[in-house]
């Protein structure tokens, strides 16, 4: 929870400054440089070979700092403890709270959606364009609804990625297993591409990536359902558009958010040559970006109260040392 009310108080770095001294030093940016320096060692013309340097590729990133984290973290337990339990636990708690707060993200993704909402619904489509990262694609020459439209789907997806994976994760795993999976959702932003740069040492990643997040995305599509529920939005139609068009992505995970936040909308969703989810019922507009966002809200706070107990439940009786 701290680290988690951390990081809407802080936030992360915006990549539109990638020369900060914050965004330099951020763990997932670390972890970028890592893999890109590691995968262009493995690159080989054989393609066998390179799929099994792939898997070298992901086991070395996710072991490297899963293990760093766990014990990094024992031994600021260990030794500090020797000296002061009341030193140990404090700076274990500070070392563990910064930690979870890297490996989520809430307040960039809320200052930038409402940033483009604003934009949109004044008409200022050159402002709106400048929150590109959201999504993979050319904003160039979208207009306010297809700007609207990436945005929301990148949101849809981020709740998997950025805040019920590692919620889950560190449910099970604690502060290590919450980096590990931030290391292998990076690993597959990355590498896990089907081009041809990265098709071999890439398709190990991106096939761990689906399994770490194949619960998480079904979780996440019945909670955005649930929400929609909850603020009075569509969540029969949710419903009905996540099982109608969640296979329609490449992502055979991305789909189940996507889709359901589609049909709570009553918005189409469209990539081009890609995908099209849901039905055009209403106009997609900065209003839509905000009522994302109050479903989104909904849903991390559902998942905290889903995985408390679990959470409780595995400190109390798997690892109760």
């Amino acid at each position: 929870m701290l680290g988690i009310l951390l990081d809407v108080a802080v936030g992360d770095p915006s990549p539109n400054s990638p020369y900060g001294a914050y965004y330099r030093i951020h763990p997932t940016v670390l972890m970028g440089r890592f893999i890109a320096g590691l995968e262009r060692r493995l690159k080989n013309p054989n393609p066998q070979w390179e799929k099994l340097n792939g898997v070298f590729l992901g086991l070395a990133t996710v072991l490297t700092f899963g293990l760093l984290t766990f014990f990094g973290l024992w031994a600021v337990w260990f030794f500090l403890g020797a000296f002061s339990f009341w030193l140990a636990a404090a700076v274990y708690v500070v070392v563990g709270v910064v930690l979870v707060k890297f490996t989520v993200c809430i307040k960039l993704e809320t200052d930038w959606a409402r940033a483009a909402a604003k934009a949109i619904n004044e008409g200022n489509i050159v402002e709106a364009r400048k929150y590109a990262h959201f999504s993979r694609r050319d904003f160039a020459s979208l207009d306010g609804g297809q700007i609207a439209s990436g945005i929301i789907e990148s949101m849809a997806e981020n709740i998997i990625d950025f805040k019920f994976s590692p919620i889950i994760w560190y449910s099970f795993l604690g502060v290590a297993g919450a980096v590990a999976f931030r290391a292998i959702n990076t690993l597959d932003g990355m590498v896990g591409f089907k081009d041809k740069d990265h098709i071999n040492t890439g398709w190990f990643s991106a096939n761990l990536d689906h399994i770490v997040n194949f619960i998480p995305a079904r979780l996440t599509g019945a909670l955005i359902i649930a929400s929609a529920a909850l603020l009075g939005k569509d969540y029969k139609n949710a419903w009905r558009i996540a099982k109608r068009d969640h296979k329609k992505t490449q992502s055979r995970n991305h789909g189940w958010p996507m889709a359901a936040m589609a049909g709570a909308l009553h918005v189409q969703f469209e990539k081009p040559d890609k995908y099209i989810l849901g039905d055009p019922t209403e106009p997609l507009d900065g209003t839509k970006i905000l009522d994302a966002l109050k479903i989104r809200d909904v849903s991390i706070v559902l998942c905290l109260l889903i995985f408390l107990p679990v959470l409780v439940a595995v400190r109390l009786f798997v690892f109760p040392f």
